[in-house]
């Protein structure tokens, strides 16, 4: 089996994990911290939004089985790609759409999602994901990982992780890993 890594983020990372390890073709999924200068941040000082970072998950998925490009729309769907810097009340540089780039190709097939997406008119207001070069991945404390499924009651993941999991497995059920999740 072959296997590629995408480093994505797009709002907080616990909604992001959470839709991704639903999703067929995705092996796995961990969530972290991608594109500041700190090395080895912790969660407190992304949230402060001084280290540059923002939070992201890392996903390890099958190319044969889910492409690039369609991984990208899913990542487009879940999250609001025309808000600088925030995904409803999360606000600040760590909760910025940004794709993270491992390959020129992963560059050049980023570019054209992004420009389908927009062209599209999916969106009312323009995109605006940052498509930079990959540098480093941190992954985030051990309390992060799995968060919605080690956490269904809690007011964050009922008000806003639910909904947008839910979304996703509406307008994606063909895509589940599990026909039951739907």
């Amino acid at each position: 089996m072959s296997e590629e890594i995408a480093t994505l983020g797009g709002g907080c990372f616990w909604c992001l994990e959470a839709v991704f390890k639903d999703l067929r073709g995705v092996n796995w999924v961990m969530s972290g911290y991608s594109g500041g200068s700190l090395v080895n941040p912790s969660y407190r000082q992304v949230c402060s939004g001084m280290t540059g970072h923002a939070e992201v998950v890392q996903v390890k998925f099958d190319p044969d089985e889910l492409s690039y490009a369609d991984l990208l729309r899913v990542f487009f769907a879940i999250h609001d790609p025309t808000t600088l810097n925030r995904q409803g009340n999360d606000v600040g540089t760590q909760y910025r759409s940004v794709i993270f780039t491992h390959s020129d190709a992963q560059k050049a097939t980023a570019q054209a999602v992004r420009q389908e997406i927009a062209e599209a008119k999916i969106w009312r207001n323009p995109i605006v994901t940052e498509i930079v070069p990959f540098e480093a991945f941190y992954q985030a404390e051990e309390e992060h990982h799995d968060y919605f499924a080690q956490n269904p009651w809690s007011g964050y993941c009922q008000v806003v992780i639910a909904p947008k999991v839910a979304k996703f497995r509406k307008q994606f059920t063909d895509r589940l890993k599990r026909a039951a999740a739907a």
